[in-house]
């Protein structure tokens, strides 16, 4: 059953805590014994009264003494058992959620573009936060309290035959009705419950979607019509949960029936039984106790067991994320990419995000070290997915790529990406400081070095303006800046990793002409001695490139310097006048 194959791989994450599993386990078992020990104790006790009229009073004192120091040793040991289940309960669930939160985290940051554009992020949080949630309360719920039902269960239960079989059968038949009608529920309701899941994450989607872009829905007066599409989603949770519910009430009402009649038939059968002289009334007693916390224990357990199952959609998504994987296949023990001199050379690469629909086609071109390459060409001609081909975001459907003869598919990504610097087309900012930022270029820059690095983007000018400085925090994706300030941060970052290999994906698109100038100036000096590779849609900004590369429909229809392409009299020509004519009519 798929519900037991996802709970028995939520306690398989505890294996590196398997020693205060297994405390916590023996811990349990004591507790569950003590617990059961206090019925027995009691019916001693009741035999102890009805024999004492026979007895000396000092052999009763005696014995009662006896047998309350015994309860009340067992009471003190129970209760120091159950200090330790709490706090080391508690304890595991906590470290251990915190674990397996990391693992997500580390996991999906790993994941390439490819996982993230067939999901949101919205719903990926929701899956981390729900599944972390809902592996902490398991982890809590079972070992501080439903483990000891489950002993009981399977241990403990079956010795009350010694005591008296024919009451023994009574709680055993209360069992085995109570996991009858779990398992038909379980069966009757689990793939609905996978569909109320699946309407939870929807929502969150929805208001993740919404809340990402309220500036548009603004705009287009849309608060309206998102608003009802959430309720809609909400209405379609509730339609497929209600039934779902309605089942668990059903068992919750056949458990609580089954128990009361537990508790009729050992009265009738103990009375029956003792007017025979087969039980006494401790016994008896002794029995009622048994189905009473039986009964407690079967009941807590019915509200485990319907939480397990409504929240295993849940841990069933967060697993499915945790097992989903990576499409850049990394050789073990790959090698570290050694760079020693910047040659890059795309050797016949073809690539398509859509099976059948090429973006990029028979790529072919080398980059010497030190040199300066354009990529220029329409919108959607394949130029920014020729330079993330080059930092592995995807792997080419054919072709391979090599930086100083070393195929990129053959060293560690770390390496790889860890030797180019890229300024992306889109402010790429963490909502953090201003310096933390920057220290994603290079974690151990000391101040000086940020301080040049943004004085060479022209960035340092409007930094000290702020209110705190470098530790200025600048909000979700940087929003409490502009966008030329953010473009010089993210220029400033790439200048502070200081790599081998620079790629700037319209770096200056956001900068007024005066900066844009100083910035030109900074980056010209920045490339020297490095493979650069600039993607441009201004082509004044790349006149100086030692080749530039044309793109169209995916293919390099031209190549050669500015100087060559003008006199071809070709697309590059033509994109040059467009752009002339464009800033004319402006």
């Amino acid at each position: 059953m798929r519900f037991i194959r996802v709970y028995a791989r939520v306690l398989g994450l505890l294996r590196p805590d398997r020693a205060t599993a297994l405390g916590l386990m023996l811990a349990n078992l004591m507790v569950m014994i003590f617990q059961f020990a206090e019925p027995v104790l009691f019916g001693r006790v009741i035999n102890l009264l009805t024999r004492a009229d026979s007895m000396a009073d000092r052999s009763v004192i005696n014995d009662a003494v006896v047998l309350l120091a015994i309860w009340a040793a067992i009471g003190l040991v129970s209760i120091g058992a159950g200090i330790m289940l709490a706090v080391q309960a508690e304890r595991l669930a906590h470290r251990n959620r915190l674990t397996a939160m990391a693992r997500y985290f580390r996991h999906v940051l790993s994941m390439p573009p490819a996982f993230h554009r067939e999901r949101q992020s919205g719903r990926l949080m929701k899956m981390m936060l729900s599944g972390a949630d809902a592996l902490f309360w398991m982890w809590l719920s079972f070992f501080r309290e439903h483990l000891a039902t489950l002993l009981a269960t399977l241990v403990l239960l079956p010795l009350t035959i010694i005591l008296n079989w024919q009451l023994a059968l009574a709680l055993i038949l209360l069992v085995v009705v109570f996991c009858t009608f779990t398992i038909l529920t379980i069966s009757r309701t689990e793939s609905a419950q996978r569909q109320v899941e699946s309407y939870h994450s929807a929502l969150a989607g929805t208001a993740q979607d919404a809340l990402a872009n309220v500036l548009v829905v603004q705009a287009f007066t849309r608060l309206t019509a998102e608003a009802q599409k959430f309720r809609d989603t909400g209405e379609m949770v509730l339609t497929k949960q209600f039934p779902v519910l309605n089942w668990w009430a059903v068992l919750s009402v056949v458990t609580s029936a089954a128990s009361t009649i537990t508790v009729i038939t050992i009265f009738m059968v103990g009375t029956i039984l003792h007017l025979r002289g087969a039980a006494s009334i401790g016994a008896i007693v002794s029995f009622m106790g048994f189905a009473t916390l039986l009964i407690g224990r079967l009941t807590g357990a019915m509200g485990f067991i319907s939480r397990l199952f409504l929240q295993m959609p849940t841990l069933f998504d967060f697993f499915a994320v945790l097992d989903a994987e990576s499409t850049l296949a990394e050789p073990q023990a790959a090698a570290a990419l050694t760079v020693t001199g910047g040659d890059v050379h795309f050797d016949q690469v073809s690539f398509a995000y859509v099976s059948g629909v090429p973006t990029v086609q028979n790529l072919s071109f080398t980059a010497r070290a030190g040199s300066v390459v354009a990529l220029v060409g329409a919108t959607g001609a394949g130029k920014s997915t020729a330079m993330a081909l080059l930092q592995r975001y995807w792997d080419p459907t054919s072709g391979r790529i090599t930086i100083d003869g070393q195929n990129i598919r053959d060293v560690s990504l770390d390496s790889l990406r860890g030797a180019i610097g890229v300024v992306f087309q889109d402010n790429l900012l963490f909502n953090r400081s201003i310096a933390e930022n920057l220290l994603v270029g290079k974690p151990n820059a000391t101040r000086a070095e940020l301080r040049r690095a943004c004085q060479m983007a022209e960035a340092l000018e409007f930094i000290e303006r702020q209110p705190d400085g470098f530790e200025t925090m600048i909000g979700e994706r940087g929003v409490n800046l502009s966008g030329g300030q953010r473009q010089r941060l993210a220029i400033a970052r790439a200048i502070l990793k200081d790599p081998p290999i620079l790629v700037l994906d319209e770096a200056t698109s956001a900068l007024d002409a005066a900066t844009e100038a100083h910035v030109s100036r900074a980056l010209r000096t920045l490339m020297v001695g490095r493979t650069s590779f600039i993607v441009a849609h201004r082509l004044s900004t790349i006149r100086d490139a030692d080749e530039i590369l044309v793109f169209a429909q995916g293919r390099i229809v031209e190549r050669g310097s500015f100087t060559e392409l003008m006199a071809a009299q070709g697309n590059f020509s033509a994109l040059v006048a467009a752009q002339i004519m464009s800033g004319a009519n402006a």
